[in-house]
């Protein structure tokens, strides 16, 4: 890879991965209500995930996007209902230390859901047609990697905002305000998908 590349790769992967989206949003509700700590498993799957994503598309499965399209529809069709549904989980979310209070997204969770996340696949694709310069393992092992490592720490900055911001939401009125807000917003992050 060289290093006019490699600046390229790295522009792409702290824009993509710096910018509000699906996995921005949830990481930044769960620092909210669930500090950091608790959300450190979310944090390293959502990027595990994606890594472990984007390097299987490198690696050939975006290939079946052309060979059978239909699996395009079936991908949307997942992607939003199961969006969807979380957003109600975080609208439904009961205020901390009530009996049936939530729990963060664990690590398997994380990982899972990079397969829904239509910014995720959009990032992967990208990333690995545009920057692969060595056609191979090698190649796709070393765009993978620059994606993590930019990846992590762009995601890691909504998990220390959403906890900032528990000072704010100390009250269990404004949390529920604010529960129901980033719901909306992730609601709004599938408009691109409903578009194409």
């Amino acid at each position: 890879m060289t290093y006019q590349i490699l600046l390229a790769l790295m522009g792409f992967a702290f824009v993509t991965s710096i910018t509000p989206g699906p996995n921005n949003l949830m990481l930044m509700t769960s620092g909210a209500n669930f500090g950091f700590r608790r959300t450190l498993p979310h944090l390293v799957g959502v990027t595990a995930g994606f890594v472990f994503m984007a390097a299987l598309m490198g690696l050939g499965l975006a290939r079946l996007f052309d060979l059978w399209p239909p699996l395009k529809l079936v991908l949307k069709g997942a992607s939003l209902v199961y969006m969807l549904w979380l957003a109600w989980k975080i609208a439904q979310s009961p205020p901390p230390g009530s009996v049936e209070e939530a729990r963060p997204m664990t690590f398997l969770q994380a990982c899972a859901f990079q397969w829904v996340n239509p910014k995720a696949w959009a990032m992967a694709i990208t990333a690995m047609t545009a920057y692969v310069a060595v056609p191979g393992v090698v190649g796709v092992a070393a765009v993978a990697a620059v994606l993590g490592a930019v990846n992590l720490p762009c995601c890691g900055a909504w998990v220390v905002l959403g906890r900032e911001m528990r000072r704010v939401l100390n009250n269990p009125r404004r949390l529920v305000v604010f529960n129901w807000v980033m719901a909306g917003l992730l609601v709004a992050t599938l408009w691109p998908l409903l578009m194409h």
